[in-house]
């Protein structure tokens, strides 16, 4: 690990002189380059940095003590030196989680994918509840959301919705919420005050780029046709509406949600790559099912990992045994305490797993 990390500060320092040349602004694509980098490794060089300086605050305080004979200054080197030595665990902590492997996708933007379960309306409500959390959530962070696609029912509801998050980091965040979520309330519709349970489904993937999925025309078929539904004045009046089926998969995608056909066709495409790009991601999950296993967030959709209880007010993540009586909260978009502690049991049992076969 060590030797690790004295090449990534000799590698840092690399990256500031190249940074400091003349006219490297003038070449974007390598700045840019440069800039992700030392980005991506600033937070481990100054960890490491911090670990050495405590590891050394630790020598000094102990050749110190050899030979210091006033009780009082012995007491506060001692302090130091308990100080330092918890330091010095602490960041060695930090470190192997900073330099755990990083999941390539976690710096892409995400698709996001509600669809309503068990429950018919009920369902949907919640669903389009979720999906205004996610907004709610994603405003507070100031990512910017894009609609894709979305069903509605005539209560509010809604049968499905596409969404994209443009932020940075959407995905590493994100990715935590993939699987079914669970609500158990009184419907509004039930006159006898019984409790009913629906499920919606979650998928997130990481936005796919050209270079992620390569799609042959032939494998296409692209139908156009008018929009329906509310929307603006070209709903029902033009051809707008595009509609792509992908053969070899089976993957139907349409779009509506512009009024130019050629917008609509744009957004239906993004969202056939990142589908396809999903479908490879998850066929490599699988071949590593052990890894998934072990990992937080990264398990099947059809896995149960939340359920919202409105009559007691809580909100409960079975992935993590852990309860939170702020449902209110959680509904209006508060849920960085839930996401902190998936990314906290994730990196322990990646840690743990590391650890067995070390």
């Amino acid at each position: 690990m060590f030797d690790r990390l004295e090449d990534l500060i000799m590698r840092y320092e690399d990256i500031m002189q190249e940074l400091s040349e003349p006219g490297i602004s003038n070449d974007q694509a390598r700045f840019k380059r440069l800039m992700k980098e030392q980005s991506d490794i600033t937070p481990i060089v100054e960890a490491y940095k911090a670990y050495k300086k405590n590891k050394q605050d630790i020598d000094d305080s102990l050749s110190m003590l050899e030979n210091e004979k006033d009780e009082e200054m012995r007491e506060l080197l001692k302090d130091e030196l308990s100080s330092a030595r918890k330091n010095v665990g602490e960041l060695e902590e930090k470190l192997k989680i900073l330099l755990l492997p990083k999941d390539p996708n976690d710096d892409k933007n995400v698709i996001v994918e509600i669809r309503a379960g068990a429950g018919g309306d009920e369902a949907a409500l919640f669903a389009a509840e979720i999906y205004r959390m996610y907004v709610h959530y994603a405003e507070s962070r100031h990512w910017k959301i894009e609609t894709l696609d979305f069903d509605e029912i005539g209560i509010g509801g809604m049968k499905s919705v596409t969404f994209m998050i443009t932020g940075q980091g959407a995905y590493s965040i994100m990715k935590y919420e993939s699987g079914v979520h669970r609500v158990q309330r009184v419907p509004e519709t039930e006159s006898g005050g019984r409790i009913h349970t629906s499920t919606i489904s979650v998928a997130v993937m990481p936005e796919a780029e050209d270079v992620d999925v390569e799609i042959d025309e032939k494998d296409i078929r692209i139908d156009v046709m008018r929009a329906s539904g509310n929307g603006g004045q070209c709903v029902n009046t033009t051809d707008s509406a595009v509609r792509l089926t992908h053969y070899p998969t089976g993957i139907v995608i349409y779009s509506q949600t512009e009024k130019s056909q050629l917008q609509n066709k744009e957004k239906a495409f993004a969202l056939l790559r990142t589908k396809l790009y999903d479908l490879k991601q998850q066929e490599a999950h699988d071949a590593e099912a052990e890894l998934r296993k072990s990992q937080i967030g990264t398990g099947d959709r059809s896995e149960k990992i939340r359920t919202y209880n409105f009559p007691q007010g809580r909100v409960t993540d079975h992935r993590i045994n852990l309860t939170l009586y702020k449902l209110d909260k959680v509904m209006n978009g508060d849920i960085q305490e839930i996401i902190d502690a998936c990314i906290a049991a994730d990196q322990a049992a990646k840690l743990a797993k590391l650890n067995e076969s070390a």
